[in-house]
């Protein structure tokens, strides 16, 4: 319905290019997530630990100087609302959207408890993923776990492996329902 009420150019150019926006948001990451995986073999300083004596402005967080840091920014952005999504998307949580002027106290207390939890997972999960090294002032590097070789590691192959099956399915089953739709009419 919100697609036959939008303007030609939101559905034939803006829809179109905020999805090859995402497709290329999740590919980056996915090749990030990648690169780290190799780095954790290769070096064992690629572990998530904390930098120590790293004075802000003297060490450069990124291999590709102030484009890389932009891009950094950006990813980051895209993995908290991507969790938001995904956290409002679950079967168990759905319950908990908000509604228009309707929404109980208890509701907007789990709502404010829930985006609290996702909001401080953040710098840690984008730390053991390798999209970062930036400590965010918070010393996020100090658990203990962060220096387990194979946990650290296990986590990076997983959100790997499940997002690229999660973007080749998505991608492969709208292509076959595009194809179905456009063989079905010309048939």
């Amino acid at each position: 319905e919100r697609r036959h009420r939008a303007s030609p150019w939101q559905r034939n150019l803006g829809y179109p290019l905020a999805m090859l926006g995402l497709l290329a948001l999740t590919g980056i990451s996915v090749l990030i997530v990648c690169f780290h995986v190799l780095e954790l073999l290769l070096d064992d300083a690629a572990m998530p630990r904390g930098i120590q004596d790293a004075p802000l402005g003297q060490v450069s967080f990124s291999i590709f100087g102030t484009f890389g840091a932009a891009l950094q920014v950006i990813l980051i952005f895209y993995l908290m609302l991507s969790s938001v999504v995904g956290f409002y998307s679950s079967p168990l949580f759905t319950r908990l959207l908000p509604e228009r002027q309707d929404t109980p106290l208890t509701k907007i207390i789990g709502n404010c408890v829930s985006l609290l939890v996702l909001s401080s997972a953040l710098p840690v999960f984008s730390r053991t993923l390798g999209i970062t090294r930036f400590d965010l002032l918070g010393d996020f590097g100090r658990f203990n776990w962060l220096g387990n070789f194979y946990i650290v590691f296990l986590y990076n192959m997983g959100f790997a492996a499940l997002t690229t099956l999660c973007l080749v399915k998505k991608v492969t089953w709208a292509v076959q329902e595009e194809l179905l739709r456009a063989f079905g009419e010309d048939g």
